[in-house]
């Protein structure tokens, strides 16, 4: 018989967790080597059709409005009554408050097998957010880190070694051919060339105005580059607002969430990750994936991907002048930019395509229940 494996998705709104959390889920139903089920916090989301799509059986949401009330208390019951019920082996929880709630559910359902995840390196979570995700990684049988940079945050913090396991995220890069070149297609005007980042409004870890504060420079030595940021959030009229003080709003698109992120990058000149911190960035890849060179902050497991002066290049967090400088080299290097575009290629057909990831994780599950 089939070991059941449940993941715990926090949401399907269209994160970079979320979406490889929803990816391995898929790739775990179609490979068949366990019976998959999928449980959520919050059903909220774009990406809850392709959930959907997969053909689980349902995917139970469990609403959380703290960690310190009694309706954690009863969702997590009502959590490890579900567990026990469809005889699920093992869960594998993919961000902080999937860790805390998943954890617990499977601890009080007595589950066999417990993976939690750990994906960024920054430290934005409070005293006691850090004293409750060290007990779910306390319940955890595996610790799941998506890069040797997170693994080094986590042994710093006293996990033992023993349970950490770096598997890095998966891409499918065939989705990144065979793009036609249409910036119409994104209310792009055409002959331009176009730095371009993608990543959500949300959140200042991403720190957009490094990018912004480039542009100044970037822009001034080229009538012929625009700055193209794809994401949404509400920091979007705040952002804008400084492209206009900074005085290049009229040479930056601002286009919202992108449904077509392969068809957006085909027609990049260079990509950009302007973060002050990442566990492993989802972007460098499908960067690399479509055969641009990238210009990213070194942060989290950048440098891990990124190999200096071969893919990309990497700056100092928060160091706009270095990310112009490294933005005009290459804008006046189209050669160069071609080379460093396939030589990211290459290295993500080798080192994150979705096989790989896939049979780490089955080699972990198996580890696990096999005790």
């Amino acid at each position: 018989m089939k070991k059941r494996v449940l993941q715990f998705i926090g949401s399907f709104h269209q994160g970079g967790t979320e979406r490889q959390a929803l990816s391995l889920t898929r790739d775990l139903a179609a490979d068949g080597r366990f019976e998959v089920f999928a449980a959520t916090l919050n059903r909220d989301g774009v990406l809850l059709a392709e959930a959907e799509a997969i053909g689980l059986k349902e995917i139970p949401e469990y609403k959380l409005s703290s960690f310190f009330d009694v309706n954690f208390v009863r969702q997590v019951r009502s959590c490890a009554l579900y567990l026990r019920e469809q005889r699920i082996d093992a869960v594998h929880s993919h961000d902080f408050y999937t860790n805390v709630f998943g954890m617990a559910a499977a601890t009080l359902a007595g589950t066999q097998g417990r993976v939690a995840s750990k994906r960024e390196t920054s430290d934005m979570r409070s005293k006691a957010q850090d004293m409750v995700e060290r007990v779910a990684f306390g319940r955890a049988d595996a610790i799941l880190a998506n890069s040797e940079a997170v693994r080094g945050i986590l042994t710093a913090r006293s996990i033992p070694a023993e349970k950490i396991h770096v598997i890095y995220n998966g891409l499918d890069f065939e989705l990144f051919d065979e793009r036609t070149k249409d910036p119409a297609a994104f209310g792009l005007p055409d002959g331009r060339r176009f730095v371009t980042i993608v990543a959500n409004l949300r959140h200042r870890v991403k720190n957009l105005p490094m990018l912004l504060r480039a542009a100044v420079e970037v822009t001034a030595s080229f009538d012929d580059v625009d700055i193209v940021i794809a994401g949404e959030g509400e920091l979007e009229a705040e952002l804008k607002a400084l492209a206009e003080e900074l005085r290049v709003l009229t040479r930056t698109h601002f286009i919202g969430r992108c449904s077509d992120v392969p068809g957006l990058l085909r027609n990049a000149e260079i990509c950009v990750l302007t973060s002050v911190a990442e566990g492993f960035s989802n972007s460098i890849l499908e960067y690399m994936a479509a055969g641009k060179p990238v210009v990213a902050t070194n942060v989290g497991g950048a440098a891990e991907a990124i190999v200096e002066g071969d893919t990309g290049y990497l700056v100092d967090s928060d160091d706009d002048r270095a990310l112009a400088g490294r933005l005009i080299e290459l804008l006046r290097d189209p050669e160069l930019c071609v080379r460093m575009g396939r030589s990211g290629r290459s290295l993500v057909e080798s080192k994150f395509s979705l096989a790989t990831r896939l049979e780490r994780t089955v080699e972990l599950y198996h580890s696990i229940l096999e005790k």
